[in-house]
């Protein structure tokens, strides 16, 4: 039997399976889901199925329990072909319109409130990864000096982002350099992608102005350190109330989504991997040396019209609740689209 045959009695016992492991985090036997579940066969025929689904690699066997459990195939089929949504309450409904409302300067300030409601619903640790640098356009970059030897560089994008430094020197800067600076820096950047200011940029620089090397490399290096920052740009919230999960009274666990988020650029990849216009969903494989093997990571992009604001995520058990996460991603996503485009028509 192939895995993409299974007969609709198969399915029921796979989803009734999956869902009751979700509740209860306990080995299933074939009793606990005919009983629950209202399956209309008999439990001779579920451990039938039940064994089948074992052996395609549906459901494994832990070695001191009769039941089964769901297996990262198992997982992802249930996911793509069997998946119902849940129905959110008014309550939850309410609660999310509310938090969302909330007056904010900088879409780098909505995402984190985003971020924190989909913890505070969900009860999963949530993450936000900034837009790459090269999606986000500049706007304005600003000079404002803050004394003779002292400089605050503002740098405004096309995604509401507002970055900021401080630079001191060890020589006088006047008010006409500053200017200077203000007119080259909007010139040559103003309409590019971030992560345009890198080094031929930097050299550009030092051969056009008639500053000193020491002033230009401060500031270069500066505004290089703010882009590298929002490269590798993760919010975390909610991670404590992961290690009240059973799954994390294995220590082997608990290290592994420690090392996970630990694990920035496996984070990076897998957020700003997946299709833009879907909800998507990573299930941990049974490899033993990825961070990953025991979790799932539900992401979905947050964008207004064409414009990239980043990933917002969830990082689970293999054994989280997917209908309720997808459902509260799904409304939050709409919301913020919703709310953002009738301030954008304003």
């Amino acid at each position: 039997m192939k895995k993409k045959d299974l007969d609709e009695r198969k399915k029921k016992v796979l989803q009734a399976i999956v869902e009751e492991y979700i509740n209860t985090a306990e080995p299933v036997s074939s009793g606990s889901i005919t009983k629950g579940h209202g399956l209309e066969y008999s439990s001779a025929t579920i451990r039938n199925d039940m064994a089948q689904l074992e052996s395609i690699g549906f459901l494994d066997k832990p070695h001191t329990s009769a039941g089964r459990v769901p297996s990262a195939e198992g997982y992802r089929y249930y996911v793509n072909e069997l998946l119902k949504e849940d129905n959110l309450s008014l309550e939850e409904i309410k609660y999310i319109q509310n938090k969302l409302k909330i007056k904010v300067n900088e879409i780098e300030e909505l995402t984190k409130v985003a971020t924190t409601t989909l913890s505070e619903i969900t009860h999963y640790t949530t993450v936000a990864v900034g837009p790459k640098a090269d999606k986000q356009i500049i706007e304005e970059i600003k000079f404002v000096s803050l004394g003779q030897r002292m400089l605050m560089v503002v740098i405004v994008t096309d995604t509401g982002l507002v970055k900021e430094t401080i630079i001191k020197f060890d020589e006088d800067i006047t008010e006409s350099q500053v200017d200077t600076l203000n007119n080259l820096f909007n010139t040559r950047l103003k309409g590019k992608a971030l992560a345009k200011i890198d080094k031929p940029m930097a050299e550009y620089i030092f051969s056009e102005v008639n500053y000193s090397i020491g002033i230009m490399r401060a500031i270069i290096e500066q505004i290089n350190r703010i882009v590298e920052e929002e490269n590798n740009n993760i919010f975390l919230e909610g991670a404590k109330k992961s290690f009240d999960l059973p799954e994390f009274k294995s220590m082997k666990v608990a290290k592994n989504f420690v090392n996970l988020l630990d694990a920035k650029d496996e984070m990076l990849e897998i957020f700003n991997s997946g299709d833009a216009e879907d909800i998507n969903v990573f299930i941990g494989d049974d490899d033993e040396n990825s961070n990953l093997k025991d979790f799932s990571i539900i992401t979905f992009k947050h964008t207004i019209g064409n414009k990239d604001l980043g990933t917002i995520g969830i990082i689970g058990p293999k054994r989280m609740d997917y209908a309720k996460v997808i459902s509260v991603m799904k409304y939050i996503s709409k919301k913020l689209n919703e709310d953002n485009n009738k301030k954008e028509g304003m």
